[in-house]
């Protein structure tokens, strides 16, 4: 990753144009390709950005201090930079991915030893099934033989729905897995979360921590 901390104007032009006039702000550069613009007030938000695959030159055309990031559909983001004020670069590895707090791992071991509380007739294909962007919770079958991914979380939110959604994307490319369903479990759903999943097709089950265990009784609610 290359963090450059810089006083730079910056200018998209593509589908719209927009434009960032001079200020100091935080440019990162990913090893996936991926170009951010960060100012110190917006939490992890960037200000403007370029999704990979994109590419970036930088001193284009003999402009130096312009660095010009062109994506696939030929959108640009043009950095200009008046003055650097730091510029370094840091190997991070592979990131192990994100490890589920004890309830998130336990919900998801207890429902893929009770697969069969989501529905009759669902079989466990295996738990912490692997992808490239990341391993789905759950990948089982419903009674029709259907391929279902199931994504677990404590609390459903709509980050939780687009992850879920990147999964299906990318399962609905395997022919052998093809058509995938989702279905969204948290022990709360928030509404907006709700709102999303239905929108995309995907279930939502709300889990009941204690039933699963065994300790009350053991459906869940679908809805």
């Amino acid at each position: 990753m290359r963090l450059v901390i810089a006083r730079c104007s910056v200018d998209y032009a593509g589908r719209l144009t927009a434009h960032l006039p001079s200020a100091p702000r935080l440019i990162l550069v990913k090893a996936d390709g991926s170009v951010s613009i960060h100012a110190d007030d917006r939490a992890y938000k960037p200000l403007n950005w370029m999704s990979p695959p994109c590419t970036l030159k930088e001193g284009v055309d003999g402009e130096e201090g312009v660095w010009t990031v062109v994506n696939k559909a030929g959108e640009k983001l043009i950095i200009t930079m008046e003055e650097i004020m730091h510029d370094s670069s840091h190997e991070l590895g592979v990131d192990p991915g994100l490890i589920k707090d004890g309830v998130e791992a336990h919900l998801q071991e207890l429902l893929a030893d009770r697969i069969e509380t989501l529905g009759e007739g669902y079989t466990l294909i295996r738990r912490e099934y692997p992808t490239a962007i990341g391993p789905v919770d759950i990948l089982c079958r419903d009674a029709d033989g259907a391929t279902v991914a199931v994504e677990i979380k404590r609390r459903g939110e709509i980050d939780g729905v687009e992850q879920l959604t990147r999964y299906l994307e990318l399962l609905n490319r395997d022919p052998h897995l093809a058509p995938v369903k989702g279905v969204f479990a948290a022990q709360e759903i928030k509404p907006q979360a709700r709102v999303l999943a239905t929108d995309r097709g995907i279930d939502c089950v709300v889990l009941d921590y204690d039933a699963l265990r065994g300790i009350e009784d053991d459906k869940l609610r679908l809805f």
